[in-house]
């Protein structure tokens, strides 16, 4: 079993350690007895998704964002091909917004997005941190996770969680956030959002296992100790909620 991941602008787009949802799926990806191989895109470099099993981007500050709107421009056609041959997509904290149709930052100017969502962004001047609780039908059991946004995401019609427990969601406290359709997942949510969820790496191995036609064990592996980590930081938030 062979499996090629593309990491999005990692030098960059890595505000909170996300490099390590790709190193822990990695491992659970070769504990199966995958062959990983995991190729970087970074800012010099021409975009090109072909041959990438996932394509994965993490967080970064907003000028950061607005580079690498930049630097794909025009993609946004490429990147939806990608997906309908069956590629997983992945972009966590900020990188959500660049899969919609525009980000507007707090000064008025508008940056054209990839529009593989039917989606705006706008940035404000508050910026609002903090713990993340959050739900899906996707999933047996709540995502746990942080975040940290000064931006307010209006019209998605597809939300990855239905809602929040605690935290703030695409328009308001506790609403609906995150973007899902069908093999693309987006959400705001950092912390890194895969090593603090083994159900959620779960769901992106089953997907790429669908895609490729690979027969998998009704039960995946499990790292050491991240059961118990889940365990912790969810009771913990959990006695957060009002």
């Amino acid at each position: 079993m062979e499996l090629t991941i593309l990491h999005l602008y990692p030098d960059i787009m890595n505000l909170y350690g996300e490099y390590a949802n790709l190193a822990v799926l990695r491992r659970h990806l070769q504990a199966l007895g995958a062959s990983v191989t995991v190729r970087a895109l970074h800012g010099d470099d021409r975009p090109s998704f072909e041959g990438a099993d996932l394509i994965y981007m993490g967080a970064g500050m907003e000028r950061m964002q607005k580079f690498v709107l930049e630097r794909l421009s025009g993609q946004g056609d490429a990147l939806r091909q990608a997906a309908d041959r069956g590629a997983v997509i992945l972009f966590t904290g900020s990188a959500m917004e660049i899969l919609g149709r525009s980000v507007t930052d707090a000064a008025g100017r508008e940056y054209p997005a990839l529009g593989l969502g039917d989606y705006t962004t706008r940035e404000t001047d508050q910026r609002n941190p903090g713990d993340v609780i959050a739900q899906t039908e996707l999933l047996p059991t709540p995502v746990v996770g942080f975040m940290n946004k000064c931006s307010l995401t209006q019209g998605v019609k597809t939300p990855l969680f239905s809602r929040l427990l605690l935290g703030l969601g695409n328009e308001s406290q506790l609403g609906p956030e995150g973007y899902v359709d069908g093999n693309i997942f987006a959400t705001h949510i950092t912390g890194p959002v895969l090593v603090k969820n083994p159900a959620f790496i779960d769901l992106v191995i089953r997907r790429l296992a669908g895609a490729k036609g690979w027969d998998l064990p009704e039960q995946l592996p499990v790292l050491p100790h991240e059961q118990d980590a889940y365990a912790v930081t969810l009771r913990e938030l959990r006695a957060r909620v009002k």
